[in-house]
């Protein structure tokens, strides 16, 4: 099997996996999965898709990941993984789409208008 390239996406954080045989080692940045994403949840998050799949130990994983914070980034990354197992054998389709890990999270932070002190809050109001 070749590396399986996929790019995940949440926020402003860019995820790209790198998805080859190996001994379940998740790299994220050159630095180690547990190190990079400390708490629990976050690593949880991470490994997610291929606990779905039993898939923990088949895979060596490489990910490059930017932008954004640590929640956004996990999850772009739980998105990237997910869409390379998708590549790698289709029949993990039907256990990942249901959790909801296939699909792109399209909520963005709003914009700032002017005359506004944040996207929706208004200046103080002053009648006299």
């Amino acid at each position: 099997m070749e590396v399986v390239h996929k790019i995940g996406r949440r926020k402003t954080a860019v995820a790209r996996a790198y998805v080859s045989k190996g001994k379940g080692n998740i790299t994220v940045n050159k630095k180690d999965m547990a190190v990079y994403f400390a708490t629990a949840p976050l690593q949880y998050k991470v490994t997610q898709p291929l606990m779905l799949t039993d898939n923990e130990k088949s895979f060596d994983i490489k990910i490059s990941v930017l932008g954004g914070g640590v929640t956004g980034q996990a999850e772009a990354v739980r998105l990237a993984i997910s869409r390379a197992l998708c590549e790698i054998n289709e029949e993990y389709r039907a256990i990942l789409k249901p959790e909801g890990l296939l699909t792109r999270d399209p909520r963005m932070v709003e914009r700032k208008k002017f005359g506004q002190k944040k996207a929706r809050k208004k200046f103080q109001f002053s009648k006299r």
